[in-house]
């Protein structure tokens, strides 16, 4: 077997496959349909600072090579979290990461240092395409000065391995990946979902009760193959790619553009067990191609 081991700054992995956030639950859910302890890292649901009811049904839609969603964020809340999800899964043998959003820097700050003090989360991973509740809800991630506040807030208050998931809803993606670089970011991750919309002609409605919503799945792999591979010329900090991936060679396709790791979202609902078959793909690759670590092929395109 190839040694598949990879590191973000501190941050250990043992094979370069996690999980992305909202598709995996707490990876409670899915203990039963894979052993949890076979892949890198599992980045838990989006978690904020206060309870989030999310927005009205529909709130998915099946596309062509994807889906949509706009649930929302919906979620307990980050003491909730603490008090009752955090026992359940800080045994897990592997990397267990928080995905932690909100509607203010100072609220990504505070949810971030309640978290900081959870002994085995070793990362968080922060999602900026969130609405500025202060600058008419733009999303943090779309402007350099939006991006960087709530990376220094959170930066001060947060003391372990920091991802930045960036969004793809930008002109430049470089900029915003070198503005969270400098502010302290630890890794990015990228992308997020695509901003979309789809119509049910027949009802004259939009499928979505908030009209638009993310775009992810197969569908948006090349946009996320080349932002990657930009970032990756762009940061000094590690890059974690996602964005339709479905297969090891996808996987193995990300990894040549740059990324020190990948994650899996939309996959997750078509086949439960992907991230492993993923995993041991990438391996089956390496070994065929004379390969003795998965860094070899890390961003040789």
């Amino acid at each position: 077997m190839a040694s598949l081991s990879v590191k973000i700054k501190e941050l250990s992995l043992k094979n370069p496959v996690m999980t992305a956030s909202g598709t995996f639950g707490y990876g409670l859910e899915f203990a039963d349909l894979m052993p949890l302890d076979g892949i890198g890292g599992i980045i838990v649901k989006g978690t904020t600072l206060k309870p989030r009811e999310g927005n009205d049904y529909p709130r998915m839609a099946e596309t062509a090579s994807g889906m949509l969603n706009c649930v929302g964020l919906q979620n307990k809340g980050v003491d909730y979290f603490c008090e009752h999800i955090y026992p359940q899964i800080k045994d897990i043998d592997t990397n267990m990461i928080v995905n932690v959003s909100g509607s203010s820097p100072e609220d990504y700050a505070e949810c971030a240092a309640r978290i900081d003090a959870l002994e085995k989360i070793p990362a968080i991973e922060l999602n900026i395409s969130c609405p500025n509740v202060k600058d008419g809800g733009m999303a943090f991630g779309v402007t350099c000065a939006g991006a960087s506040s709530v990376v220094k807030a959170v930066r001060k208050a947060y003391h372990k391995t920091l991802i930045v998931k960036l969004s793809p809803n930008v002109t430049d993606i470089t900029e915003i990946a070198r503005a969270v670089e400098a502010e302290g970011a630890d890794s990015v991750s990228l992308i997020n979902t695509l901003m979309g919309m789809a119509i049910d002609i027949e009802r004259r409605k939009t499928l979505l009760s908030i009209n638009t919503g993310g775009l992810s799945g197969p569908a948006v792999k090349p946009v996320a193959l080349r932002m990657v591979w930009q970032v990756a010329k762009a940061v000094k900090i590690p890059v974690i790619g996602l964005g339709g991936i479905s297969s090891a060679k996808d996987a193995i396709e990300f990894l040549m553009a740059g990324a020190t790791a990948i994650e899996i979202g939309t996959a997750n609902f078509l086949d439960p067990a992907i991230s492993i078959k993923i995993r041991d793909g990438i391996n089956d690759w390496l070994d065929s191609h004379g390969c003795l670590s998965v860094q070899e092929i890390i961003g040789v395109v």
